[in-house]
């Protein structure tokens, strides 16, 4: 797993940048965390794990970590960060996609999450890929936790979907025959002289040849771990599912996927999805994509993970949770308990202490 965080000044919690430094203060191993393409976002990085409930008690070790240094805001976008105040940082990959995406990196900060799920072999990840298209609006849709935009209310449930939707190779890719219509596919890109390899491929979902994985992209960053982990269970499940299953299964054409996935990221769980053929609330479209992946949980070690989506259907997601205190208390009051919340760690499944959870990391 990745995850993204903006770090923020402890007295404004606004964007304080500095990533080099705050880096050098916390002094972890750049395979646990490391920087962004902007600077003052931080990327939280895992080992191999074996199941939702690890990874995510991996990261909540790190968040503590981070805490020490410089509090933390998990969310796809920080809430009240002014437009265009974004300094990238320096390097061959960072500044290629200056170059290439100009103002749209240098509106503000965007966070996710980015779950890696092993897979066997090339034909199998692809395979995999094309069935989990379907599920990326519903992920968006549970994932949202982006409603405020420069300080403002956006309409939206997921102002970061909206952002990366803007990028070049981005969104829902087509579903590919087989591996080799894959790596064509990267081939014709490579070849226009921008995309040098398959990781400038911004899609919700990819293959990732490198690491031998299916990379699900679709997630805003997260203040709730509790939140975090359920999603990642489901994820996984789903993904497992997918691999599994050798008959592709009828997906709507890329236009409607494209439609249900503005829809999950405008509505987050009040969005209509569809469902075998017919659209249905979120909540009911949850509880199917439950009901499927409780067919993997126990075997992946995620029952009481898994079941965490319920809650998350009951409380709301982050984009929920962020208008409600702002309707308590304004955005300030929503600003501090988002920074809170991101520092709150209360793993699932207490098998794992912090102290321990760095040291797996290493």
């Amino acid at each position: 797993m990745e995850e993204e965080l903006i770090a923020v000044h402890p007295g404004t919690l606004l964007p304080c940048g500095g990533t080099e430094d705050l880096l050098e203060r916390a002094g972890l191993s750049p395979e646990h965390v490391t920087g962004e393409v902007t600077d003052g976002v931080l990327e939280l990085r895992t080992p191999v794990c074996d199941d939702a409930g690890e990874a995510v008690a991996i990261l909540g070790a790190l968040r503590a970590e981070l805490g020490e240094v410089t509090p933390l805001v998990g969310a796809g976008v920080h809430p009240l960060a002014r437009f265009g105040e974004v300094v990238l940082r320096g390097g061959e990959r960072y500044e290629l996609i200056d170059r290439s995406m100009r103002a749209i990196m240098r509106q503000t900060p965007h966070c996710g999450v980015h779950v890696h799920v092993g897979m066997p072999d090339g034909e199998t990840a692809v395979r995999a890929a094309n069935g989990m298209r379907g599920w990326i609006p519903l992920l968006q849709a549970l994932g949202a936790n982006s409603p405020y935009w420069y300080g403002q209310d956006s309409g939206l449930a997921s102002t970061r979907s909206v952002i990366c939707n803007s990028f070049p190779r981005s969104g829902i890719p087509r579903a590919f025959e087989d591996y080799a219509d894959y790596a064509t596919t990267v081939e014709e890109l490579r070849a226009l002289g921008e995309c040098p390899d398959d990781s400038y491929l911004w899609w919700d979902l990819r293959p990732h040849p490198r690491l031998g994985t299916l990379e699900i992209r679709a997630l805003d960053a997260q203040s709730s771990l509790e939140d975090l982990v359920a999603l990642v269970a489901l994820t996984h499940c789903l993904a497992v599912h997918e691999a599994s299953t050798v008959k592709r299964r009828r997906l709507p054409g890329p236009e409607a996927l494209r439609e249900l996935s503005f829809r999950a990221t405008r509505d987050g769980l009040e969005a209509r999805l569809l469902s075998e053929g017919t659209l249905r609330p979120v909540r009911e479209v949850a509880l199917h994509a439950v009901a499927v992946a409780s067919a993997y949980a126990a075997d992946l070690g995620c029952w009481d993970e898994l079941m965490l989506v319920h809650r998350l259907l009951e409380r709301g997601n982050g984009a929920v949770r962020q208008r409600t205190n702002a309707a308590e208390g304004g955005v300030e009051l929503m600003l501090r308990r988002l920074v809170d919340e991101t520092a709150r760690w209360r793993s699932v499944r207490a098998v794992t202490s912090a102290p321990e959870a760095v040291a797996t990391a290493g």
